[in-house]
């Protein structure tokens, strides 16, 4: 799950401005648990498009 997305109980504010400790503190929890939890949705299709296509690179330059 991103944190750009997540409201404070606390402060009412986005996670991701880290307003308040408990903001702060959750966003630095969200960004150890994944190396890509700050990423976007659409960057993660993006990256996960280019994979695809280097594999059918791959494969196709192997036959």
């Amino acid at each position: 799950m991103t944190y750009d997305r997540l409201v404070c109980a606390n402060c009412a504010a986005p996670v991701s401005e880290g307003r308040c400790p408990v903001c702060r503190a959750n966003r630095e929890r969200l960004q150890q648990e994944s190396p890509f939890a700050g990423l976007n949705p659409m960057a993660l299709v993006a990256l996960l498009a280019v994979l695809i296509a280097a594999l059918a690179l791959v494969a196709h330059q192997t036959v």
